[in-house]
């Protein structure tokens, strides 16, 4: 399965550096903004699927940042960070739309836990396979079929065709393939991308079918059916 992007929020660059660290080993994509102007810049580039936020950032404070991210996306989680565990304080930054309040400093695995729980509440209902067109991956087997056709991909081309499926039709960019799929903190060759999805292409057209992830000029790959 795709993992989870979490944009970080925090003028601290210690807690950065552990954030991503800790969070990329639990299995997370993790981005990382200094400061609010840049958190929603990132935000509107990438929306992530949970956003932890310090309170205490330079120019737009962190409620005012948690605002702006509400009245864009509604349903974004969003877990709030800060040193001050004032019950007032507390409040402000819940009225402000943050889900959930966590008081510095805090243990690690308490903020694993609070957004595993964060993200459960945000994917209630997730499907347990994804198709487009005769193609249909199964989340939970990790089975993947064209028509009636078994197709054998190895862990990286089945996150591959999942974040395709998860995205059906639209241009997606080889960043944003790159970030989605292997992360920020991936150190392979420039070319990683096109050659999986090379390998994917035969793969999924083995027995003649027509071709579905196309190619876009000049930026990357979309799935859809040839026009």
């Amino acid at each position: 399965m795709v993992a989870p992007r979490i944009l970080v929020v925090d003028d601290d660059a210690k807690v950065l550096s552990l954030m991503r660290r800790g969070l990329a080993f639990a299995g997370y994509t993790v981005d990382l903004a200094p400061d609010g102007e840049q958190a929603l810049g990132m935000a509107r580039a990438h929306l992530p699927d949970l956003v932890v936020l310090d309170v205490m950032l330079p120019g737009i404070d962190g409620l005012e940042v948690c605002r702006r991210l509400r009245a864009g996306e509604p349903n974004l989680p969003v877990l709030m960070l800060t040193a001050k565990d004032r019950v007032p304080d507390r409040v402000a930054g819940l009225d402000a739309g943050a889900d959930d309040y966590l008081v510095k400093p805090f243990a690690f695995d308490e903020l694993l836990a609070r957004i595993r729980a964060l993200l459960r509440r945000a994917r209630p209902a997730e499907a347990e396979s994804l198709s487009f067109a005769d193609l249909r991956l199964d989340l939970l087997t990790r089975e993947v079929h064209r028509g009636e056709r078994p197709i054998d991909l190895t862990t990286k081309e089945f996150d591959l065709l999942e974040y395709f499926l998860r995205h059906p039709r639209q241009v997606l960019s080889r960043d944003q393939i790159f970030d989605g799929v292997w992360g920020s903190d991936f150190l392979g060759g420039s070319n990683v991308i096109d050659v999986h999805v090379m390998r994917l292409r035969d793969k999924l057209q083995a027995a003649g079918e027509p071709r579905l992830i196309q190619s876009v000029r000049g930026i990357g790959y979309s799935l859809r059916e040839d026009a």
